[in-house]
């Protein structure tokens, strides 16, 4: 029997942002919406845990734009994202975003959420030498892919709100962004952030935030909305690492190019990102307020709300 409530159908929804927007469906006691969890990997854990909770899971690709219009097929509302980190490269996120453009638009979607961060070139063009250029055309190549894209959708003529996200807090426990121990022993958090404020977010929440947007509907289509749990100084998630871990943590304000070549994979990508957002400060916070991110999801996490949950989780090696 067809679904009597609107289909909502999420890419990644094995991810993070995914998943917190899958859960908010899934724990909606008014069960406005029903799930279709897109996911390349439809027989994995996740994915059968999803289908045991009463998800519709569907195979989908954003490279292979025939299981994105069988993905989309007869849904309300889709939410749209890419991984950079997967394969780190900004033509390819452009040409996914493309592909789930274009089949949101052939599925006839009347609502779609593309997960999307600013093009920095529009402020830093490449002529810019305060920061390097990489892959021969960008400044901060997961930003400016994701902020290219925006124009697909428009392009589509597909009804789109685009979400403009934060830091995840969850970098201190995934991508080694978390304080480490100096040679004496002590715990350090390293940014380079001078004493600049960072917009941050549970990446849980932003999921949450997504619901309320297509809970709005459509009075949310054609705007950029921006989200942040709590904009913080260095020093102030210093002092809250130190509350949660029991431990004090000194924050360091690393040099930008001392940061860009640390030699992790991304580490000039995420040197140039944090430099922009310390040059821009007053603009990228002003894209990012709390009270809009809180109306969309008032369960909105601050960082120390965050870390009682999940400290113990960040690695202190």
């Amino acid at each position: 029997m067809a679904s009597k409530t609107p289909v909502i159908a999420v890419v990644g929804a094995t991810g993070a942002q995914g998943g917190g927007l899958v859960r908010a469906i899934l724990q909606d006691p008014e069960r406005r919406f029903t799930l279709r969890a897109i996911t390349r990997k439809p027989d994995s854990d996740k994915a059968r845990a999803l289908a045991a909770q009463g998800a519709e899971v569907v195979a989908g690709d954003a490279d292979d734009p025939a299981s994105l219009d069988r993905a989309f097929a007869g849904a309300t509302g889709a939410f749209c994202i890419t991984n950079f980190w997967e394969h780190f490269s900004a033509e390819k996120e452009i040409a996914q975003a493309r592909n789930m453009a274009q089949a949101a638009a052939r599925a006839d979607v009347r609502h779609v959420i593309w997960s999307t961060l600013e093009d920095t070139r529009l402020r830093v063009p490449l002529s810019d030498d305060r920061m390097p250029t990489l892959q021969g055309k960008y400044k901060v190549p997961h930003f400016d892919g994701k902020g290219e894209a925006d124009a697909l959708f428009a392009e589509a003529k597909v009804p789109t709100t685009l979400l403009v996200t934060s830091f995840y807090w969850d970098n201190f426990i995934y991508f080694g962004a978390g304080p480490k121990k100096d040679a004496s022993g002590h715990l350090v958090l390293a940014l380079p952030l001078g004493n600049m404020k960072l917009p941050g977010i549970a990446a849980e929440d932003i999921g949450h935030c997504a619901f309320g947007v297509f809970l709005r509907g459509q009075e949310m289509i054609g705007r950029t909305v921006g989200i942040a749990g709590e904009h913080l100084t260095g020093t102030q998630m210093a002092a809250e690492l130190s509350t949660a871990l029991g431990q004090p943590v000194r924050y360091h304000a690393l040099d930008f190019d001392a940061y860009r070549k640390l030699g992790f994979p991304g580490a000039d990508d995420l040197g140039n990102m944090f430099q922009y957002k310390h040059d821009f400060e007053r603009e990228f916070r002003a894209a990012r307020p709390i009270d809009q991110a809180r109306a969309l999801y008032p369960g909105l996490q601050t960082f120390r709300q965050w870390l009682a949950r999940h400290a113990k989780q960040i690695p202190l090696s």
